[in-house]
């Protein structure tokens, strides 16, 4: 959407690069181009959506609020139908006519469409692109930021075909004024407004076409795009990193040389306080390279108003721009021409959010807190600032101004919302539980029938629970069947138990997986969460391991990342293992200074040069 790419890290890509006589490839985090964002949130708290009835509120899966005062919305629904309400200020709600509407109206030329990405401008102008590639717009066009090549507003979506046929875009952004699509081949095209440089194309001059980007970002490949209000930022797949020549003799001997390519973020537009972070405030009608990030992993890049936020691959956050509010959370209230660290104190940041129409920022934390600072319903908050919510949506909605969402929102809904709480405290009770496992001395306490029904496994993982001698023999081996409900039948003795012990896992380890099966979540440092993953590949429970993996990938570390591998490898966890593999590449001068990185297992150490090597990260 107009100012962020997705905090969730989905992947890798890989590029080859030729310089200084070496060939070699980047490993790059790839972007969610979907720009969306599955959570738990209540959208009543934007007051456009407290009016809906519950029923009406169970059937939005995506949902966006935007305008100049947050009084437009648009929402799609489980059956892929798209509603607006509001104000339509410019026509902005796309319904064919310019009337506002507190009773959701149908879009009816996008029914059926899968919306990956949506923005919005300040006229407001709406980009929507489709899980096809296709790419609509409509509302203000008094700079030609519809792309149609007039300046006639637009009462509906219409398809924006001009020079982008035969593309597929897969992700938008909108300006005050302009607009930029990302296509899935990595193409930046902007048009619109262009009266400090915003769309890149070297003048002043207004584009009322889509046109590539290009000048240094020819035949280079972007992976994200944002803006601020009259500025743009694109992070591209292309970077070097240079060896010290100790390091290259000390690794000569294998005949490899890393040279892992971090991403690179650009910016063009205007500069006046410093928002292209190019360490001065002049404007830029090219895209320019940030050279002070210039070899972090950027993972993750909003633009608010005038100022910027960007994320690594390890956690740290910096800021730079505008910071009349405090937005930039310094502590001070002076802009940054160049980006800064800050929270440097604070645990592991994993998401941040800004929005182009707002002085607000916030981030979220890997043990989930939420920090807000900036301008927060009216004050400035010059530190980030501790929170009780649960989302870094909740600070928009309820501390923005406007109130708006800082991206597209994918709203996960239950049916059974009740029962689930239910179970989630009845976990652990012993007035309820007919059950109690013993994991070092200390009880768990659980409901058989709760088990029996959540539970599902590999009836190997049931031997090994068992500590049943036939694991590699038994009858029932890969056969699949139902945990706990055998475990708890007549023929097992464990049915007449009160008490289970346990001494194959950690008591951490064996309540977070029992506490799964009652919430479906877990809750553990990735250190306990290696102890998990062991577990949930013994009991073939695919789910934990996927969400035991996740909490793992945020937690990587330098210091903990060839640990971590080697953890994949004997779990066989294949998606985690590629991306520790990849980690260690992008930071290899790092890892190989570590104790892990020497202490490593020697055939694991082997593979892992002689994998880096055939993928051509490493070769001389």
């Amino acid at each position: 959407m107009s100012n962020f790419s997705s905090g969730i890290l989905e992947g890798l890509s890989s590029r080859r690069y030729h310089a200084h006589g070496l060939s070699f490839m980047s490993f790059t985090p790839s972007f969610t181009q979907t720009c969306t964002v599955s959570i738990m949130v209540d959208l009543t708290k934007w007051p456009l959506f407290s009016l809906m009835s519950p029923q009406e509120l169970s059937t939005i899966r995506k949902a966006y609020v935007f305008g100049t005062s947050a009084n437009e919305a648009i929402y799609i629904t489980s059956d892929d139908e798209v509603y607006a309400l509001g104000l339509n200020c410019s026509n902005c709600l796309g319904t064919g006519d310019s009337q506002c509407t507190i009773v959701p109206k149908k879009v009816d030329i996008l029914s059926g469409r899968k919306v990956v990405s949506l923005s919005y401008g300040s006229g407001p102008h709406i980009l929507l692109a489709t899980e096809d590639g296709e790419l609509f717009a409509w509302g203000h066009n008094g700079y030609s930021q519809l792309g149609n090549g007039t300046t006639n507003q637009g009462v509906a979506p219409v398809l924006v075909s001009a020079t982008l046929l035969n593309r597929k875009v897969t992700e938008v952004a909108c300006g005050s004024h302009h607009s930029m699509a990302l296509t899935d081949s990595g193409e930046v095209y902007a048009w619109g407004y262009n009266n400090c440089g915003q769309v890149g194309s070297g003048s002043t001059a207004n584009q009322p076409t889509p046109r590539r980007v290009s000048s240094c970002l020819q035949n280079r490949v972007a992976v994200s795009i944002v803006c601020g209000q009259t500025s743009s930022l694109a992070v591209v797949d292309n970077g070097e990193v240079s060896l010290p020549t100790t390091l290259y003799f000390l690794l000569l001997p294998l005949l490899l040389m890393p040279s892992p390519c971090a991403p690179q973020v650009y910016g063009w537009g205007y500069n006046g306080n410093g928002q292209l972070g190019l360490g001065n405030n002049g404007n830029q009608l090219t895209p320019c390279r940030l050279v002070a990030l210039q070899g972090l992993c950027v993972q993750q890049v909003v633009s608010g108003y005038a100022h910027s936020l960007a994320l690594t691959d390890e956690g740290l956050l910096y800021a730079w721009g505008a910071n009349t509010y405090g937005q930039l959370g310094t502590g001070n209230k002076s802009n940054q021409l160049s980006p800064v660290q800050i929270m440097t104190e604070k645990e592991r940041i994993v998401e941040i959010a800004a929005c182009h129409s707002t002085h607000t920022s916030a981030a979220k934390t890997q043990s989930g807190q939420v920090y807000m600072w900036g301008q927060c319903r009216g004050q400035s908050i010059i530190l980030p600032y501790l929170t009780h919510f649960g989302c870094t949506d909740d600070v928009f909605a309820c501390f923005a101004n406007p109130s708006v969402m800082w991206r597209l929102l994918s709203v996960d809904y239950d049916d059974y919302l009740t029962v689930a709480q239910s179970l989630k405290k009845e976990f652990d009770n012993p007035e309820t539980a007919d059950l109690k496992f013993c994991v070092d001395g200390k009880y768990i306490y659980v409901h058989k029938a709760v088990l029996k029904i959540r539970s599902e496994v590999d009836s190997a993982g049931l031997c090994v629970l068992m500590g049943c001698r036939r694991a590699k023999t038994c009858g029932l081996f890969w056969r699949r069947c139902e945990h706990f409900r055998s475990m708890f039948q007549s023929h097992w003795n464990e049915d007449l138990k009160e008490v289970i012990e346990i001494d194959q896992f950690s008591f951490p380890v064996y309540r977070s997986f029992l506490e799964f099966l009652y919430t479906d979540s877990v809750e553990l440092p990735p250190e306990d969460a290696i102890g998990l993953l062991d577990l949930a590949t013994s009991y073939c429970e695919n789910r934990l391991k996927r969400l035991c993996q996740h909490i793992i990938k945020r937690g990587i570390t330098v210091d903990n990342a060839f640990s971590l591998l080697s953890a994949a490898v004997r779990y066989d966890a294949e998606d985690l293992e590629e991306f520790c593999f990849k980690f260690c590449v992008n930071h290899l001068t790092e890892v190989t200074q570590t104790a892990a990185f020497w202490q490593i297992d020697g055939n694991l150490l082997k593979d892992f040069i002689c994998r880096a090597s055939r993928c051509g990260a490493f070769r001389n």
